[in-house]
Formats: structure tokens, C-alpha cells, sequence
């Protein structure tokens, strides 16, 4: 797969703006479609190489979850580990208990599930709950599940019965969607039937590229600067009283698939978000994405109150930092063959999901370790 540096830059402006809307900076209203960038650009890329693997006939399931295993577990388990500590010091029993609770979910991959029926995305009490945002990690894992299986059930066919049954997926979960903000608020954020479309899009972008070269001339200059116009305006007119996701959500989404499909090399768009800062924060995005919750959460409980805006400013570039650290010396290791084998992988990441299991079984018993205060 062609490396495309734009792409990390369309990270770093998915990233920055959902650190700083968790961070409480009011003027980023809109911040948490960052997350929503990411749906599409998940789906164009996981696509993409499946597309590719089973043109050139090397592609393999077990290959694939090796990838996704030494692209997502070896950070998320450092964060959860670190987490631990601060965990048991700083926060009450109840807090604990739901902590525990959230450590089964994380690494089973069902924390959306969790935070569906516990917890509103947009209320103050989110500022206490260090793994909120895995949810979006459990949707994409849940993805990465279905997804490859369902793309191999078509490899060799005609290619346009696939493009029809994406699309459909897409419209209906865009229509649950629609339907699910003003019946089922919670469920609609968290859950993936009405988050699919959002990958179903980046999807369609790929199947669209992989048949045609990226497009060329004008078009490409105004469709381009019109995407990342649309996710701009996201960012800061979006706001908490919209409902979200919605129709409201084709703007950042659309405004993605803009990008992608338009920022050729020659066009203005393409050399910002190929500018080498923008490409280094997307470089470590997801890394910076696990870190500054629990920064801020851990922060919030230290303090027992708000942090004044700098000690939040400095935590938001804390959890860049933080990520450029895991990413350099914990992502890059284990994503190298030549260190980890398959074996090693995968035995590591199921004896690490139990530890992670056993620990939260503990905190849920023991009712947040309610014995710490006897």
C-alpha cells in the first residue's frame, strides 16, 4: 500500500480536536468528530490493504488479526497498566468497582456496550471515567471482526454486488441513525449499527480508488479545500446541544472522504496536511488517543476539581509526549516481525487480556477495594 502522508495529517486533525474538546476548551465545541475522521479513515485503510491482499492472493484472517493485535494491544495494555496505580490511589470505591468493570470491557472489546448502559458521552460525570474512550476502540475492533469476513465472501466476485451491499449497509445505518438520536440517544452514539455507514464510507472510498486513480486537475483543488472546509466548520459550530451522530455527522465524514479521495500531491490541502509536524502527531495519534483521557481523568481526581486551563493545556501536549514515547518505544517494537513472532503475539495478548479480566474481577468483588479505607 502506498504510503500517503496526508493521511496522518487528516490524524493530527482528528486527534488535536478531540484531546482539546476532552480537555474542556469551550471554543473547540465540536471537537469530538475526531473521532468520526477516524471511522472514515479506518474503513478506507483496513479496504484498502484487504482489497490489495486478496488481489495479489496472500490474503489470510490469522494475518490479519496478528496486524491488528500488534497495531492496537501492546499500547493499550501499557495505558491500562499505568492506569492501575493511579487507579487504586486516587479514586473512591464506586469509581474503582466501575473501573474494574471498564478493564473487563476494554480487552473483551465491548466497552461501547458498557458505556451504552451506563453512561451519557456528553454529561460532566464523563470527566471521571478514565477509559470512556475506548468506545470507539470497540467499535473499530468490532469492525475488524466482521469486516475481513465479509469482504472475503466476495473476493473474486463482481466487484459491484459489493459496492450495492455497502451502500445499503451504509444508508440503513445512517437511517437507524436518524432514528435511533431521537428515541435512543445513548445506544445511537456508542453502538456500531448506527456508527457503520461512518466506516462504510471510507470503505466505499477505497473500492472507489482501487478501481481509478486518485482524480486530477481543478476538481481536485476545490473538492479538497471544500472537505476540509466541512471539517473545519465541524469542529467549531458542532456543539453538544446538536444530536450526534446524525445528518449533522456527514459533514466531517463527507468532508474525510473529500480529502482522501481529492488531496493529490499537487493541491494545496495536500501539502498542509503533509506538513512534517501534522504528519508526526498522526504518526503517534492513537497512542496520543489512549494517553490524555486518564490524563485528564487522574488530573480531575487529584485535584478533586477542575485543573485551571494551563495544567490542562500542559496535559494536552503531556499526552502527545506520552504518545510519541509509546509509539517509538512500544508500537514500532512489536510491530517488527523480526522481534515478535506470530506465536508470541498472540500468546502475550491472551495472557494479557486475562490479567487485565482477573484484575477487574477483583475490583468488582472487593467493591472497589472498599478494604483500603478499613
Amino acid at each position: 500500500m502506498i504510503y500517503r502522508k496526508e493521511i496522518d495529517g487528516l490524524r493530527a486533525l482528528a486527534v488535536v480536536p478531540v484531546i482539546l474538546f476532552h480537555a474542556g476548551f469551550k471554543w473547540i465545541s465540536g471537537g469530538y468528530i475526531g473521532v468520526d475522521i477516524f471511522f472514515v479513515i479506518s474503513g478506507y485503510l483496513i479496504t484498502t490493504i484487504l482489497l490489495q491482499e486478496q488481489q495479489q492472493g496472500t490474503f489470510s484472517i490469522v494475518n490479519f488479526y496478528e496486524r491488528r493485535a500488534r497495531r492496537i494491544l501492546p499500547a493499550l495494555f501499557t495505558v491500562l497498566l499505568v492506569c492501575l496505580p493511579f487507579a487504586w490511589f486516587w479514586l473512591l470505591p464506586y469509581e474503582l468497582k466501575e473501573f474494574g468493570k471498564s478493564l473487563i470491557a476494554v480487552v473483551t472489546f465491548v466497552s461501547n456496550i458498557l458505556f451504552w448502559l451506563g453512561t451519557d458521552y456528553f454529561t460532566a460525570d464523563t470527566e471521571l471515567i478514565p477509559l470512556l474512550h475506548t468506545w470507539s476502540l470497540a467499535v473499530e475492533e468490532q469492525f475488524y471482526i466482521v469486516f475481513p469476513l465479509f469482504l472475503a465472501l466476495f473476493a473474486g466476485k463482481n466487484k459491484r454486488i459489493l459496492v450495492i451491499l455497502i451502500v445499503l449497509i451504509a444508508l440503513v445505518s445512517l437511517g437507524l441513525t436518524e432514528w435511533g438520536w431521537r428515541y435512543f440517544s445513548e445506544a445511537n452514539f456508542y453502538l456500531i449499527p448506527t456508527r457503520a455507514w461512518e466506516l462504510m464510507i471510507g470503505a466505499l472510498t477505497a473500492l472507489y480508488l482501487f478501481s481509478k486513480p486518485q482524480p486530477k486537475g481543478l476538481i481536485c483543488h476545490i473538492a479538497s479545500v471544500l472537505g476540509l472546509g466541512m471539517i473545519l466548520m465541524s469542529i467549531f459550530f458542532l456543539n453538544k446541544e446538536i444530536p450526534f451522530p446524525s445528518l449533522y455527522a456527514l459533514a466531517p465524514t463527507v468532508g474525510t472522504a473529500l480529502i482522501i479521495l481529492f488531496a493529490n500531491n499537487h493541491t494545496l490541502v495536500n501539502k498542509l496536511l503533509s506538513f512534517k509536524l501534522f504528519v508526526m502527531i498522526g504518526l503517534v495519534s492513537y497512542s496520543a488517543y489512549l494517553w490524555h483521557q486518564p490524563l485528564f481523568v487522574f488530573a480531575r481526581a487529584y485535584y478533586m476539581d477542575l485543573p485551571s486551563v494551563p495544567i490542562m493545556l500542559a496535559l494536552s501536549l503531556i499526552s502527545v509526549l506520552m504518545g510519541y514515547i509509546s509509539w517509538r518505544y512500544i508500537e514500532a517494537p512489536f510491530r517488527n516481525k523480526q522481534r515478535f513472532t506470530q506465536k508470541q503475539i498472540f500468546v502475550s495478548s491472551l495472557l494479557g487480556g486475562l490479567l487485565f479480566i482477573l484484575i477487574g474481577i477483583g475490583l468488582i468483588v472487593s467493591d472497589g477495594a472498599m478494604y483500603r479505607f478499613e
